[in-house]
């Protein structure tokens, strides 16, 4: 089986090549940028199963010439401008890379293998303002995105409906909430909050962490349960069909910055810092998954304080 992954190089990428590894009979194409930083994924670079390949999915000849290349029987979409304080700097950058990428994606997918499964990497973003009264989130609750990176994942996820509603393309499209774990990049809440602490610990930083909205509250998945998720999407899931992919269970960041202290013992000040504060935020995010339990079995296996111990062990290991 060929597997394509866009995107690999990341966070999430980096997680999926190696939960596929332990599949027989799978040959991995895994794209990256010619800059890309590939610190998560250096231990994978020289394995026989995993053919790395450079692409820019903004460039439609470029993606056109991978598909031809590879023509993957299954593809999970990763690539994107994942961050989302960046997508207000930086929104044309982001529509650009979440939403011609995926059309140049779909594309060639569509004229080269149009037989292949596809997963769409989505996001809890894409539900933005959510009411108490409609908590928890399901796959039927209005899109309401709140930041730029949010339209950009909305517009992603119809794409994947429309491409299969018009072209018959497998397209299984997913909805992940927060996902955290080891090799998170330091600007994303959980792996920042750690990242302040153990500099505390090893005495490179000053006794204080700087934070911003605290209040806000959010659905927590390991990541090495959010790609075991992924793969179910397409082995079990039904292509044109939406699911989300949550825990179930939510957390405010003073409750992540409590956890993450007890588990250092580090002793704190904590320092609001405006630059951390979004133009607009998400207040609750809560995620009911039953439909996609319902379909696949899938459930999270790996407790919240297990991802956040392994996070701040993570920077232990990578901060001398």
């Amino acid at each position: 089986m060929k597997i394509l992954i866009t995107g690999a190089t990341g966070f999430v990428g980096s997680h999926l090549i190696e939960y596929l590894l332990r599949r027989d009979e799978v040959t991995i194409y895994a794209t990256r940028r010619r800059r890309s930083d590939i610190e998560n994924v250096a231990h994978l670079m020289n394995l026989p199963r995993v053919k790395w390949l450079t692409m820019d999915i903004t460039d439609s000849h470029s993606v056109l010439r991978l598909i031809e290349e590879c023509k993957p029987d299954l593809c999970f979409h990763l690539c994107a401008q994942s961050f989302v304080p960046a997508s207000w700097n930086a929104p044309q950058e982001t529509m650009t890379t979440n939403i011609i990428g995926t059309i140049n994606l779909l594309e060639a997918i569509r004229s080269i293998c149009p037989e292949s499964r596809i997963q769409i990497a989505g996001s809890s973003e894409e539900y933005g303002m959510v009411k108490e009264d409609e908590l928890p989130v399901s796959e039927n609750s209005p899109l309401r995105p709140l930041s730029p990176y949010g339209v950009s994942k909305v517009a992603e996820d119809l794409l994947g409906y429309q491409y299969f509603m018009s072209y018959g393309l497998k397209i299984v499209r997913t909805r992940g909430f927060n996902h955290t774990g080891p090799r998170r990049g330091e600007m994303f809440v959980c792996s920042n909050f750690a990242k302040q602490i153990v500099e505390i610990e090893k005495g490179k930083r000053e006794n204080s962490i700087l934070v911003g909205n605290l209040d806000a509250k959010r659905d927590f998945t390991d990541v090495r349960d959010m790609v075991s998720a992924y793969w179910l999407s397409l082995e079990k899931g039904k292509p044109g069909e939406v699911y989300n992919i949550s825990s179930g269970k939510c957390f405010s960041m003073r409750e992540v910055l409590d956890m993450l202290l007890e588990l250092s013992g580090a002793k704190v000040k904590v320092e609001p810092d405006p630059e951390r504060v979004r133009p607009s935020d998400v207040p609750v995010l809560l995620g009911d998954s039953g439909k996609f339990h319902k379909e696949t079995g899938w459930e999270p296996k790996i407790p919240f304080e297990k991802t956040l111990e392994d996070i701040l062990n993570y920077w232990r290991e990578k901060i001398g």
